[in-house]
């Protein structure tokens, strides 16, 4: 059987309380006494149990994940990703992660009163962040920690790490005209979320940065999924002046906008360029290999658990905010097989992304 702190303090002749208190660190325990009581709880083996170390902090130790009602959610390899990073510094932190998922029909304001009134985890993170992002209020209002990847203009200084989309895009529209397009759309995603905004601000840089004038028929709203992409582009390439090149908000987007031009009898990297951002896996495997912005997604996942945990614990943090730079890999889909990839955009692992600070 497991030792109990009733078997310490049998042992040392001690009551239950002072063992407790020792145990804990309070400051009315005398040293010599703490210090034989760690000393016996080492040797017989005492280990507290996970309800006792919570009840003494006062805290769960578990924090909460609640995915977004927006897109395809499980079967995005981006939040897989994500959840993965999350999920392995949340054990090493000896925390637990409470992953939610709004009812069919239920407000997804309820899910996160519903957490919190119940006080069932410690704080939160945040992800597909919005421009206007009640979560960031509500939170905020309840005195909740929380951390984000992304931010929102709700408030200028909340926990967060970011990846600069917009400077991402921009250099791959830089890489589209180098190989001679200019008739370049863009899939977006819901016009609400500070991604889409970012990219799409990128998107527009990239052709200014050209001289090429801005249309807005080469630019549709997509949702994050592979349907969203291949309808999307079935309507571009249905235009009388179709694009040469389609940028997709998000590597899923990107490939269902392959899927389309492949049925429409183009081949993808020749006839038209499809390039897309996250750098999931399956980017590499698709046929052809998928150009891509690539972030770091279980990095960063790893690296907001840790801003979470900080603020849970009462300790400062380091930086309250980080923006990342993407990092443009260029594969076979927006380039023609006969050439070879640019050195500058090879293949190569990305640079370290994080100070010292937060590894």
């Amino acid at each position: 059987m497991p030792v109990t702190i009733r078997d310490v303090a049998k042992h040392l002749n001690l009551s239950v309380t002072t063992v407790s208190r020792a145990l804990a660190g309070h400051d009315d325990v005398a040293e010599s006494t703490r210090q034989r009581v760690i000393k016996a709880a080492q040797e017989m083996g005492y280990v507290p149990t996970h309800a006792a170390r919570q009840l003494r902090r006062q805290r769960t130790e578990t924090i909460g994940l609640v995915f977004p009602t927006l897109g395809s959610r499980f079967s995005d390899p981006f939040f897989s990703e994500f959840m993965a990073g999350v999920g392995d510094e949340t054990s090493r932190s000896n925390y637990d992660l409470l992953v939610s998922v709004t009812s069919p029909g239920e407000p997804e304001q309820t899910t996160y009163q519903r957490l919190v009134n119940s006080r069932r985890v410690d704080g939160f993170i945040l992800v597909r962040m919005r421009l206007d992002d009640w979560r960031i209020r509500y939170l905020s209002q309840q005195g909740v920690p929380f951390a984000s990847f992304g931010r929102s203009q709700t408030v200028e200084n909340n926990p967060s790490i970011g990846v600069d989309g917009r400077a991402g895009i921009q250099e791959l529209v830089r890489h589209l005209v180098s190989m001679g397009h200019s008739r370049i759309a863009f899939i977006g995603a819901p016009a609400d979320l500070t991604l889409s905004r970012d990219r799409l601000n990128g998107y527009q840089d990239g052709l200014d940065d050209a001289g090429i004038d801005f249309d807005p028929n080469l630019v549709l709203q997509g949702n994050l999924t592979r349907t969203g992409g291949y309808e999307a582009t079935k309507t571009l390439l249905e235009r009388k002046s179709p694009p040469s090149a389609i940028i997709g908000i998000n590597d899923l987007t990107a490939l269902g906008s392959t899927r389309a031009a492949q049925e429409s009898g183009l081949i993808v990297g020749r006839d038209i360029a499809i390039a897309g951002f996250d750098g999931i896996e399956a980017s590499e495997h698709s046929h052809p290999p998928l150009t891509t912005v690539y972030q770091p997604v279980y990095d960063i996942g790893r690296k907001v658990c840790v801003m979470l945990i900080t603020q849970i614990e009462g300790r400062e943090l380091p930086q309250t905010h980080l923006l990342l730079k993407p990092k443009l890999i260029v594969r076979q889909s927006t380039m023609d097989r006969d050439l070879p990839v640019h050195p500058q955009n090879d293949n190569s692992e990305p640079e370290t992304y994080f100070p010292s600070s937060l590894e």
